[in-house]
């Protein structure tokens, strides 16, 4: 049986995950705000989870519906048959992601799910089902955007950006979903030499021999949230963690190199964990030193930028990378995770393309250098290509980083709700439950006494009707203990809204 599901991804993935998602082979891919929703059956799910480089979690929805109110949220919980999906003596726990002016506390929204759900196994067995703090058994997601409602299953627990083979980290590290995605932005699949100059704690090397390798980040993990579901196939998911005929050998090596003696130990503990020494190399070296490699390669890497890592002279290192990349990198291509544009400055080179990234909460840039040897008529007149069609499209296009900026803002105006992705719900005081529901309840009065006034004040006087079309461009946005290491129709609108959750950056 098939049915709807949504992956979840970082803003400016969303190409890449749908593209993973096509050679997975889901049907009904559609694109939104950091989210593909797609259509599959359950080994697609499972593979979903196992497989994908850049999906954050797979969310199962099991029900949409409209609410206005708390009572109407309460009450549409409760129609769905939640023995179906929370077997006895099971915990559960309920994540809210909410943006709407209905509803304007999504620990509130929580509070009142979770009602729902208990009240409905008390009234049916007498009995309730516990709420799990740390590891749940059933993780619940609710997505309210205006007054539409997602209730969906999440089919990954932990974030799968968590791949389990870090051992340890330096300050400030990648985010594994993130270096998947932008290896992938490359188009390199292992076909030439790898390098990251400033590889840190390891993680792009190592995303990048487990995408050279076609190696399913998941076999490092000890468990998914769908192992726990009442209709878990240990036998199919069992075939399909130990199927390891996609993976493909790797004739090139990937290298990572760093200045900082911490940062070698790190990635290199890391990299054995992963089982992949076999075809990553780490070693020290300062970028200033870096020489002109002997093989053909690509470079991707991600320097400080000042931010959450300080360096003592920034604009010179980065003048130091463009004097590296033209001088030391000839023939080869070149792509740079920053955020500041006087650092990109100061490397001093036109890049043939801008890709608009975040890091965490950082609007940055990932930006691709073609280099090449001689002068660029030359290059040009023996078949060289520094931008490619779709490179030259991409860049024709108008607002692409304002558009994500607006999305951006509209994200931070929601800070109260961006806060809360909640892992698990804590009981309230019977206190501070009156006092959300009073404040709730007074937000409502408030609502509806201004409708109440533009009722007795415009439409009296012939004035435009006041419905929610009034507000259209104004609404916010909405176990595997022996892992394998290194063995060698019309979509519904509610689906492209935003399913994200920010303690995942």
């Amino acid at each position: 049986m098939e049915f709807k599901m949504i992956a979840k991804t970082f803003m400016g993935l969303e190409e890449v995950l749908a593209q993973e998602l096509t050679e997975l082979g889901a049907k009904n891919i559609e694109k939104g705000n950091r989210m593909v929703s797609f259509i599959g059956d359950k080994e697609m799910m499972y593979r979903a989870n196992f497989q994908l480089h850049t999906a954050i979690r797979i969310l199962k929805p099991i029900a949409t519906f409209k609410a206005s109110s708390a009572e109407e949220m309460y009450e549409k919980v409760q129609e769905i048959d939640w023995s179906e999906y929370i077997g006895k003596g099971k915990t559960f726990s309920v994540d809210s992601v909410v943006y709407s002016e209905d509803f304007r506390n999504s620990r509130f929204v929580t509070y009142k799910v979770k009602d729902a759900i208990v009240d409905q196994f008390r009234e049916k067995t007498g009995e309730r089902p516990n709420i799990s703090v740390s590891s749940p058994d059933i993780r619940i997601s609710i997505h309210i955007s205006d007054n539409d409602a997602t209730v969906a299953l999440d089919s990954s627990g932990e974030s799968l950006h968590r791949r389990g083979y870090r051992q340890e980290s330096v300050e400030a590290p990648l985010n594994e979903v993130l270096a998947a995605g932008m290896i992938l932005m490359t188009g390199w699949k292992g076909e030439t030499d790898f390098i990251d100059p400033m590889c840190g704690s390891g993680t792009i090397v190592v995303e990048a021999a487990l995408i050279a390798r076609n190696i399913s980040p998941g076999v490092f993990r000890k468990e998914f949230a769908f192992e726990k579901w009442p209709d878990f196939d240990a036998d199919l998911f069992d075939e399909i963690y130990n199927d390891d005929s996609r993976e493909r050998e790797f004739e090139h090596k990937i290298y990572g190199y760093d200045i900082d003696m911490k940062a070698v130990n790190t990635a290199s503990l890391n990299v054995r964990a992963a089982g992949l020494s076999k075809d990553v190399i780490i070693e020290q070296a300062d970028f200033a030193d870096f020489k002109q490699p002997k093989e053909k390669a690509i470079m991707v890497t991600n320097p400080p930028y000042g931010e959450r890592i300080s360096t003592p002279n920034l604009l010179a290192t980065y003048k130091m990378i463009g004097d590296k990349l033209k001088n030391c990198f000839k023939d080869n291509e070149a792509w740079v995770l920053s955020y500041r544009q006087e650092c990109f400055e100061q490397i001093r080179l036109k890049p043939s393309i801008k890709i608009p990234l975040y890091n965490g909460s950082l609007e940055c840039e990932f930006r691709k250098y073609c280099l090449f040897n001689g002068r660029f008529s030359d290059f040009r007149a023996e078949g060289g290509v520094v931008k490619t069609e779709e490179e030259k499209r991409q860049m024709a296009e108008k607002h692409r980083f304002k558009k994500n900026r607006e999305f951006k803002q509209r994200m931070d105006e929601q800070e109260e709700n961006e806060e809360q992705d909640i892992r698990s719900f804590k009981f309230l005081s019977l206190e501070r439950r009156r006092e959300a529901e009073k404040q709730e309840r007074e937000h409502r009065e408030r609502k509806n006494f201004k409708r109440e006034d533009r009722d007795g004040g415009d439409r009296k006087k012939g004035g435009k009707k006041f419905d929610r079309e009034d507000r259209k461009g104004k609404k916010p946005f909405g176990k595997r203990d022996d892992f394998k290491g290194g063995k060698g129709g019309k979509r519904d609108s509610k689906f492209k809204n935003d399913f994200m959750d920010d303690d995942e950056d």
